[in-house]
């Protein structure tokens, strides 16, 4: 949520004021019988770039642009692991079973407020069985053939691939999503 979402305090109702907290400006309450500070602390997602004989799968989500492509992502639930959430999403989005073979890092993704922990998933064979809820359509490209975006989950791709000795040019794409 931006640092505009809140206009009210949740608490008390006051209309929030700006000040400067922690060397940036926040909406806080002005109320002096109210303690509400709206940090914007990010949403954790984790991500998978999930791999299965030498080629990645990546999916669509409804309502991006036919030729969008990301990585398998979703949100942790409570008292959730994120290596055992990212499992859970890859199984829950594509159907599939798969472990982790590394974690990449943490990645800010600023635009919708979120950090992205990604990981490097081992997928097992057999068909893709898309959770339509969520995804309209799947792509398994060729490690060798990835380009990554240059905002959400593209960066962890960029530095998977580097890290494989590839370094394709970065596809930057008009509006954030993953």
């Amino acid at each position: 949520m931006s640092l505009t979402a809140y206009r009210y305090c949740p608490k008390c109702r006051t209309e929030l004021a700006t000040r400067t907290l922690g060397g940036l400006d926040r909406k806080a309450c002005p109320s002096e019988s109210c303690d509400f500070i709206y940090w914007g602390n990010p949403t954790p997602v984790v991500a998978g770039i999930v791999e299965r004989a030498g080629r990645v799968v990546l999916v669509q989500s409804h309502g991006w642009p036919q030729d969008w492509y990301g990585l398998v992502t979703g949100f942790l639930e409570a008292e959730e692991r994120p290596e055992e959430a990212i499992v859970r999403e890859v199984k829950e989005e594509i159907g599939i079973d798969a472990r982790i073979a590394e974690y990449l890092g943490a990645y800010p993704f600023a635009q919708i407020n979120q950090i992205i922990l990604a990981f490097h998933l081992l997928g097992e064979d057999g068909p893709i069985r898309l959770c339509e809820e969520e995804l309209v359509a799947h792509r398994e490209v060729a490690i060798e053939k990835l380009q990554p975006w240059s905002r959400g989950t593209g960066p962890a791709l960029k530095d998977w691939l580097a890290s494989r000795g590839l370094h394709p040019p970065v596809i930057e794409r008009t509006q954030p999503i993953d």
